[in-house]
């Protein structure tokens, strides 16, 4: 499975940014796809996830701020993100799992992107 994310960037603290991700290589649908962050020294982290059956999840620190959405026909996954503060400045990475559960834990999953840098100044 192939991931590729675009749409990172740079916004002001309160602004919006919105990510894509495109998936390709699979020959089944992965039942998970998530977001995870990783900023300077800190562990990666889990963002959001959505499954196949349009079932979401979503760390505490985002919750209502960020929404997670797919579009089946294209193999892609969505990140809009609004209010963005300082904290959310992290380098965004789209991954994949081929199975249930989706939780966000960074050793469920086995796809990875290359990453894209979302940075919110104040």
């Amino acid at each position: 499975v192939q991931l590729a994310e675009s749409g990172g960037g740079s916004v002001q603290a309160g602004g919006s940014l919105g990510l894509s991700c495109a998936a390709s290589g699979f020959t089944d649908r992965p039942y998970c796809m998530a977001w995870f962050r990783q900023s300077p020294g800190k562990e990666r982290e889990g963002v959001a996830f959505v499954a196949v059956d349009g079932g979401t999840g979503y760390a505490d620190s985002v919750r209502g701020r960020f929404t997670i959405s797919q579009d089946n026909d294209r193999n892609s996954v969505y990140l809009q993100m609004t209010e963005l503060t300082s904290d959310d400045t992290a380098m965004y990475y789209c991954a994949a799992r081929s199975t249930w559960p989706c939780a966000l834990r960074v050793y469920r999953y086995d796809a990875w992107g290359q990453g894209t840098q979302v940075t919110v100044s104040s």
